[in-house]
Formats: structure tokens, sequence, C-alpha cells
């Protein structure tokens, strides 16, 4: 997928100003935990950008009711007539949102928008709810029974499934001498020293760690495309995860923001690769 002149972040201002304007846009606050299921709608409805509608993580971004790691891809079309059901519809400039720079969890919207339905027109807010504060400072709060947003409902027909940005483990396992495998955990959960949340510790062999927090500037913003382009690796057949397939959401929007070719999702992830205990794992670095 070509990102060459296209941005995909927005800042606090330029968002006010859009909000401002006559033009069609639609805000998801994808605020999330990944061990607390209610945390995001909680922070919602207690304040929000006005007009925003929440997205949730644990059952609109993911079905958990499927196999494939602890946030397992929903069937595309059933994520269509959710965003449908928010108001969301191709015709719309897309902002997602959360409060932890993107990594939980707005770059997994922003991929599952852009690169798996193939909406043109998605960007992350800069710096998230923090950068919205600190700029503009103006937040609304809501009913938590309404937390879901009430904007008109529209067809989910008008999307198109591309789903071709994705790969699973027999992938790995088949082409694993082939792939640059980009491990977006922290260090510590990579080397195996230190595993919260899943039953076996380590990395996919092969894999070279790059944790998505390496991505931002210690305000939360991301770095300059100059800088990231200087950090990231770059290979042919790059492939993203980490531990749930959110947080590798991340690194591949820092190559979109660098300008570079995009590495394909593993949605599955860590927690996907040990659940098939035949699977190798290495330790230390």
């Amino acid at each position: 997928m070509d990102t060459e002149h296209r941005s995909f972040l927005i800042t606090a201002r330029e968002l006010d100003r859009l909000l401002a304007s006559d033009q069609p846009v639609s805000v998801l606050d994808c605020r999330a935990s990944l061990t607390d299921s209610e945390y995001g709608r909680n922070a919602w409805a207690e304040s929000h950008i006005a007009g925003s509608v929440f997205l949730d993580l644990h059952t609109v971004l993911a079905d958990k009711a499927l196999p494939g790691g602890r946030f397992p891809l929903p069937d595309p079309w059933k994520f269509a007539e959710n965003l449908a059901g928010l108001g969301v519809s191709t015709e719309h400039s897309v902002v997602v949102l959360d409060d932890a720079g993107g990594r939980l969890a707005a770059a997994r919207a922003w991929w599952m928008l852009y690169c798996w339905m193939g909406h043109a027109k998605v960007s992350v807010l800069d710096g998230g709810l923090t950068a919205w504060k600190y700029t503009v400072g103006t937040l609304v709060s809501s009913d938590p029974d309404n937390a879901m947003g009430c904007l008109p409902a529209r067809s989910g027909s008008e999307w198109s499934v591309t789903n071709h940005a994705s790969v699973d483990a027999g992938h790995i396992e088949e082409r694993e001498t082939d792939l640059l495998l980009l491990d977006g955990r922290s260090e510590i959960r990579f080397t195996g020293e230190h595993e919260p949340l899943d039953s076996v510790a380590g990395h996919i062999p092969g894999a070279i760690c790059r944790p998505a927090g390496q991505n931002l500037e210690d305000d939360g913003t991301f770095k300059a495309a100059e800088l990231l382009r200087e950090e990231l690796p770059v290979h042919p057949n790059m492939v993203s995860y980490c531990g749930g397939g959110v947080a590798a959401c991340h690194n591949i929007l820092a190559y979109a923001v660098a300008g570079l070719p995009l590495p394909r999702l593993y949605a599955g992830s860590w927690s996907d690769w040990v659940s098939e205990p035949s699977r190798p794992v290495v330790t230390g670095r």
C-alpha cells in the first residue's frame, strides 16, 4: 500500500478546526485497557470530545468468540455494520484517538479502517486526548448507558473489505526464513523476563524487538517522519506482532507516518502463537 504524500496524523488544533467546518467527520474514541474491558466506556462517559463516539476494543475491534489470540479480528461485515451503527460512512473523514499515544487502541482502529477495510480518510489524533486537553481543553460528559453514541445508522454495504494486510501463524511457520518479524512488546516481555498476560514467555524465533512506545516522543506525539525512517528496520517482507495484535498496529502506523512500506499484521500475535504448544519459542535477546 502506497503511503507517500499521505498524512496519517492530525493535531488537536487541526481537529478542532475540522469539527468547526462543514466537512463530514466521525471522531472515534478508542480508549481501552487490555485487562479492564469497561475502562474505555467509563472513561468516555466521564469526559470526551464533543461529538465523538466510543469504539470498543473488546467488542467491536475484536470478536472474542472467534479463534486467533486475545483480540481476534471480527467478521469484516459485522465490523462494517458496527461502524454504520456509529454513523461512520465512507464519505466521512475519520479521526481515531485514545489516551496512550495511539497504542490503546487508536492505531488498531486506524489499521482496521485504513488497511483492512480500505477507508482512505483515516487519521490518528497525534498525542491523543492528552494533546487535546492541553491544546483545546474542552470536554463533555455523557450518560454511561449511551456510551456507544447515538448517530444515525447507515448501511454497511458501502464498505469494501480488502482483508489483504494480515497474516496468520501458518504463514509465519511456512515462510519463517523469508520474514522480518517485528515485536511491538516491551523488551522484558520479548526476552521472557516478565510476561503478565500470556501463559508462555519469550518471542517468535527470528523476531526483533521494537517496542511501540519507541515511536513516540516524551509528550506522547509521534516522532518526526525523518527520525522514524532512520530508526525503523526495512525489509521486503515484514510482519508486525505484539501480545494481542493491538500495539503491533502502532508499529505499522509508524511505518505509514515515516512514508515506508507497511508491514502486514499478525493479528493473533503472541497470544495466538503460544496457543499451539508445538510452535517454537525463544527467550533472551
